[in-house]
């Protein structure tokens, strides 16, 4: 079996010191290939070039997996394409790999990739570019956003999270966004529209999702205040939150987005811009191993 794997050694705390172990466990039964990546973009480059391979495997988070996505479905090979992609989950969340039901052993992790079945899951595409998991519109955007900032870039993991959702939450003055379905139209200030049920783990912002399906679920937020924020995240927390008056739950295969204001999304917990946006399902768009 051809394998070329991709390793993002920023990915977490583990991916750079488990590359020797993955590499030995992978060479044993395969030909393999590796791509260190260096910065963004080099696992979107690196996946879009492939030519010819069994599989291609991702040591790393949901960021990297999105780019090897899109690099894939970027491709001008059509059997590029057609690839099948397995997870060695070392990210700092791994939330895809959670869905999938992929151990966060490597070992485990390992043997999926050889004993598992490559099974088509559909894709959400925003603005031409694909997601696995959710697009989210509004506070966690923003929180996302804040990443970046040079004092939580030296905080670590699922802690700098925290520290920049907090940072946020002190500046809370959402935007009104207009939602717009074929069904239906509504406003709100957050939104999460999710292909996958799980979001940073084991929370359900869209409870009912799946990534089997051929809708996506639509999650939104009219709270404005800074304690309606906390109520809801409170709410998500103990899975409380569909029972709120001021959150609205529906699924649809397509919608846009819209704000008066500047407004940020991310996507796969990483950055992707401002409003508008449109979305729509892509339906059975990739192979993955699970």
């Amino acid at each position: 079996m051809n394998v070329s794997l991709v390793v993002n050694p920023a990915a977490g705390n583990s991916s750079s010191r488990s590359l020797g172990r993955i590499t030995s466990l992978l060479q044993k039964n395969t030909a393999l290939s590796t791509c260190i990546t260096d910065k963004k973009g080099d696992a979107f480059e690196f996946a879009k070039g492939l030519k010819k391979s069994d599989r291609i495997v991702v040591a790393g988070g949901d960021g990297t997996i999105n780019e090897v996505v899109n690099g894939l479905l970027s491709s001008e090979e059509p059997l590029t394409k057609d690839i099948p992609v397995s997870i060695i989950p070392v990210g700092t969340a791994n939330v895809l790999a959670k869905e999938l039901g992929i151990s966060e052993d490597i070992n485990a992790a390992v043997q999926r990739l050889f004993s598992g079945t490559a099974k088509k899951i559909s894709l959400g595409r925003i603005n031409g570019r694909y997601f696995s998991l959710m697009a989210g519109v509004g506070f966690d955007a923003d929180t996302v956003l804040g990443l970046k900032n040079d004092f939580i870039k030296k905080i670590s993991g699922k802690l700098a999270h925290v520290v920049s959702g907090l940072k946020v939450l002190m500046r809370y003055k959402p935007s009104l966004i207009q939602i717009i379905t074929p069904e239906k139209e509504m406003e709100g200030y957050t939104a999460i529209i999710g292909n996958a049920k799980c979001y940073g783990g084991f929370h359900y912002v869209t409870p009912h999702a799946s990534v089997t399906d051929n809708m996506l679920d639509i999650c939104v937020f009219k709270g404005r205040t800074r304690r309606d924020l906390l109520r809801f995240v409170s709410g998500v927390l103990r899975q409380k939150h569909l029972d709120f008056k001021d959150v609205e739950y529906l699924k649809a295969s397509e919608l846009e987005i819209t704000s008066n204001s500047t407004v940020y999304v991310q996507i796969d917990g990483e950055y992707f811009g401002t409003l508008p946006v449109k979305i729509e399902l892509v339906s059975s768009a990739i192979n993955f191993v699970w």
